[in-house]
């Protein structure tokens, strides 16, 4: 746990472990200063952490499913309790406003807590229809019956993003424990205190030694090693495409199963007889979530000509009342991104867009805030775009809109959303119900937003094409994390 001096050990085998690797620093976004010290695990300690789940699981896999669902609601209390220091250590580390590290960090990982609490007792067991089957050369005549079971998959690597080191992670854990398997967890390098605060909840809600391994590293060996780990018979990653892809070439060779949840560059159809107000709030959550890095963001605006300058007025309208500043700071809309290297990345994609051509309606320079110490990015709002620019096919993960014109029909409208490498969530604004679910059914994305942002915490979540594989959230993460056995018996 923490010691005095702000350091964090590793949990490991139901032990809080010295790295190998010491520590290094964990940088609030807000201010460059240092939160804490994070461990910095070896390779050696990742197998021990993995060898640990695997000599668990056994158990963990044969306990009583109304147990599971005690020791998940038990580490809902704890991080209820906790919740306000907690929620002010996620603050710090991500630079998210107060009121997202509160509800949509901390908040949403007790609830995902309690929900799988209840997802534990839910049945892993179906009946099938009888097969009657005549006599033959398998046998003499019978009836079959078969059931279908849901067994869990083995030991889980749960490799976590850093725009939401609660909601992310609590999403991962709490299903994969709910149904049986044992978890080993490498956090963001960025904000992986918030992941040991979890563990620690865990621990005192008397979850069994080698349920839950947490092991952290700035290096990218910590990470290798938690996924090509013999002991390993799953992995769980949130992040970028280009590190889903390599991950899954090292799953692949030994076929260990996957959840991959990847980039997103949501298309936002607005069509002529949208709302336009409910549309650019929605849009408008691309700026002050996480300062826009998050997937789901409808960063890619594809409007109707008859409505895109009285869109692009309400989007800079908008934005001229997004207070960029100190996320502690009472009024705070868009904090910091995670780093300075992020920073000047988002920055390059802006610069970019500029020479490809692209307009900034708003935004566009570094906004000095406490004395230019954070890593903050302006709300930047990119119009005059076109389909093949590469701020508009590539995932900026910052707060910055690109905004497409489209002259023709609804067809265009879809041919320009779906000519994309992603495929996560889009969303339709159309004051025609009908329209609007029309044009969503046509949509190569994993989720579609219809006159909405919002989220339906029990729908399946998961993209289409380079943005995922597999679906998770409400029962279907319980899916996710288990394997489906047949079982056939004669009568």
């Amino acid at each position: 746990m923490n010691e005095g001096t702000g350091t964090q050990r590793l949990y490991i085998g139901g032990e809080w472990v010295e790295p190998d690797g010491g520590h290094y620093e964990v940088v609030n976004p807000a201010d460059g200063s240092v939160v804490g010290l994070a461990p910095e695990a070896s390779r050696a300690q990742v197998e021990e952490a993995a060898r640990a789940a695997a000599e668990a699981f056994g158990t963990w896999s044969r306990t009583a499913p109304e147990e599971r669902a005690a020791i998940l609601d038990r580490a809902a209390d704890v991080i209820q309790r906790e919740f306000e220091p907690w929620a002010a250590l996620a603050r710090a580390e991500t630079g998210a406003p107060t009121g997202i590290a509160r509800g949509m960090q901390v908040g949403v990982g007790v609830s995902r807590f309690r929900r799988y609490a209840k997802g534990a007792l839910e049945p892993v067991e179906k009946g099938l229809p009888p097969q009657v089957t005549e006599a033959g050369p398998m046998g003499k005549a019978s009836v079959l019956g078969a059931l279908e079971v849901r067994q869990p998959v083995g030991v889980v690597t749960c490799v976590t993003s850093y725009n939401n080191p609660w909601a992310n992670p609590a999403g991962k854990v709490a299903p994969a424990l709910a149904m049986g398997n044992t978890v080993v967890v490498k956090p963001a390098p960025q904000d992986p205190l918030s992941v040991f605060r979890m563990a620690e909840a865990l621990h005192e809600a008397g979850v069994p030694a080698g349920v839950v391994n947490v092991v952290s590293g700035a290096s990218v060996e910590v990470g290798e090693a938690a996924v090509d780990s013999p002991y390993v018979d799953m992995v769980s990653f949130t992040g970028s495409t280009a590190v889903g892809q390599r991950i899954a070439e090292v799953c692949g060779r030994s076929m260990k199963r996957q959840l991959m949840e990847l980039g997103g560059k949501g298309a936002a159809i607005v069509l002529e007889d949208a709302d336009l107000d409910a549309a650019v709030t929605g849009i408008g959550t691309t700026f002050s979530f996480y300062s826009g890095q998050i997937c789901t963001a409808p960063t890619r605006v594809i409007v109707h000509r008859s409505v895109y300058e009285p869109l692009v007025e309400k989007l800079r309208g908008y934005l001229a009342f997004m207070k960029v500043g100190d996320p502690a700071e009472r009024g705070t809309v868009v904090g910091p991104v995670i780093s300075a290297a992020h920073r000047d990345r988002v920055e390059s994609y802006v610069e970019l867009g500029r020479k490809e051509g692209a307009r900034i309606a708003f935004g566009g320079e570094r906004p000095v805030v406490g004395g230019g110490r954070g890593f903050y990015v302006a709300p930047t709002l990119l119009v005059d775009c076109t389909n093949d620019m590469r701020v508009v096919r590539e995932e900026i993960f910052g707060p910055v809109v690109v905004v497409v014109p489209f002259d023709g029909d609804e067809e265009e409208a879809v041919r320009l959303a779906n000519d994309s490498d992603f495929g996560l969530i889009s969303y339709v604004w159309s004051g025609d119900p009908a329209r609007a679910f029309r044009v969503a059914r046509r949509l190569r994305s994993g989720g579609v937003g219809v006159n909405t942002i919002g989220r339906n915490m029990e729908a399946p979540f998961g993209g289409f094409k380079r943005s995922g594989v597999g679906r998770d959230v409400g029962s279907y993460a319980l899916h996710a994390y288990s394997e489906v056995q047949s079982v056939v018996w004669t009568t």
